[in-house]
């Protein structure tokens, strides 16, 4: 037991103190001579009544009653959520808590950040559409239960093509787009990355965004093969966009779009288990849906995307 520092008794004392008063010693003599006030040596004594030996240990002072700490339930619920890759806004939706409480927790356990922070490379445009972001990502194709599922990697066959031990089930690309201003989203699965596919994409895209009242002006791009096709540059044209490419290996230049990538894996790919590759694409339109018109983002003040749009497009003043 590690008595505190400035403790004028320790528990042989105390027993010594409770047996003079149970004696002939009255309680100032008792307190006096244990260098005690009268308060302190009538507060062992009734220990030692009630408790015996055990009620002349130390006692914890911490208080019994700590309004800001949460059960321990709650806890390995804000933990379990935030390592499913939630956002804090999100989490404290969904257990009605306040998003500081959430914060605060998601700090003292050392979960505020999933990955380790990069250099800042922040910009937005001002108006919705002024710059829309476009890149790919490539799933591999679903064909049963995978590892994620069943933990084992033994039933993924695998063939030697070219010398390369390649996936059997092949793959699919997750063409996105997105509104650089209010963050809106469109996403589709397609076949390939071919340079015809990333132009059909981009003029349903802008179809899209115009049904929602946004006028594209420029498209921002990584250097991929696709983007840098005649075909590419021939959409451009034809809907009047101004294309820009991001600096060779600085893909945070197109930051928006790579984040959106990494929310799109971890919540609609991923968040889910899947019974093949149909089944997750029939499930993108309600996360989309969900993410553009519902979802939190923390980078517009944790409010949904729509209502960013509803908040650029009133007039000023």
């Amino acid at each position: 037991m590690k008595l505190h520092g400035n403790a004028r008794t320790c528990p042989k004392s105390r027993r010594l103190l409770v047996d003079r008063l149970e004696g002939d010693w009255s309680l100032t003599e008792a307190a006096e001579a244990a260098g005690v006030s009268e308060r302190t040596a009538a507060k062992w004594l009734a220990r030692w009544r009630a408790e015996g030996e055990e009620g002349l240990l130390d006692r914890s002072s911490a208080p019994k009653l700590v309004p800001s700490r949460l059960p321990a339930d709650r806890l390995k619920a804000i933990e379990a959520l935030r390592r499913l890759r939630m956002t804090a806004a999100e989490i404290a939706e969904i257990l009605g808590m306040a998003l500081s409480t959430v914060s605060r927790w998601l700090r003292r356990i050392g979960l505020s950040r999933l990955t380790p922070p990069e250099p800042p490379n922040r910009y937005e445009r001002k108006r919705p559409g002024e710059l829309i972001h476009v890149d790919i990502k490539k799933l591999g194709r679903i064909l049963t239960a995978g590892h994620r599922v069943t933990g084992s990697k033994a039933s993924q066959k695998r063939t030697l093509r070219e010398g390369k031990r390649v996936g059997a089930a092949g793959w699919e690309f997750v063409h996105v787009c997105v509104d650089d201003a209010t963050r809106l989203a469109y996403v589709e699965v397609l076949a390939d990355e071919r340079g015809e596919t990333a132009a059909g994409f981009l003029r349903r895209a802008v179809k899209w965004f115009a049904s929602m009242g946004i006028g594209v002006e420029r498209v921002m791009s990584d250097n991929g093969s696709c983007y840098r096709s005649h075909a590419h540059a021939s959409a451009c044209r034809e809907l009047g966009l101004r294309h820009l490419f991001t600096q060779p290996y600085r893909p945070r230049t197109n930051g928006k779009a790579e984040r959106f990538i990494q929310t799109l894996q971890n919540r609609w790919a991923y968040g889910a288990i899947y019974g093949s590759s149909a089944e997750r694409t029939a499930a993108l339109p309600g996360w989309l849906d969900h993410y553009n018109f519902r979802r939190r983002h923390g980078s517009l003040s944790h409010q949904p995307t729509a209502a960013r749009l509803a908040e650029l497009e009133q007039p000023c003043g």
